[in-house]
């Protein structure tokens, strides 16, 4: 008999990863609405319709992080988020990270991409594995 490579043998760990990985789209998502004019002044100012994005990338992220926590179609809600990361990594954090006036703000900026980058491969892991339960074998 074959075995899966990847699975979760600890329910109440894929559980626990979930609500975090989540938590920043949520947080975010709702920040999105409530300080609006601050997100959208974040965007570089060649980007048209700044309000428009800011509001459809608050929906991605609040309905992805949703999908993935309550493990009801993780992995389009995986691919919501990767959407939604790639234009903003390289759109807010890779433009700032080039732009910023002051080393410091570069520093933070690159810091701010890398996490980018690294959510987003986390977010493709799901869109390859979701999130599923593995019973474990009596050897296990």
């Amino acid at each position: 008999m074959e075995r899966d490579d990847v699975g979760i043998l600890h329910p109440a760990i894929g559980v626990a990863g979930r609500i975090m990985f989540t938590l920043i789209f949520f947080l975010s998502g709702i920040a999105h609405f409530t300080q609006l004019n601050e997100f959208v002044a974040l965007m570089p100012a060649a980007i048209p319709f700044r309000t428009f994005w800011v509001m459809i990338s608050a929906v991605v992220e609040l309905v992805g992080a949703t999908l993935i926590v309550t493990n009801r179609y993780p992995r389009l809600g995986a691919w919501l988020i990767v959407i939604f990361l790639v234009p903003v990594t390289i759109t807010v954090h890779g433009v700032w990270m080039i732009t910023a006036p002051d080393r410091q703000m570069q520093q933070i900026q690159t810091s701010f991409f890398l996490k980018g980058v690294a959510m987003a491969g986390a977010a493709l892991l799901i869109t390859q594995l979701g999130v599923r339960r593995t019973e474990r074998s009596p050897g296990n």
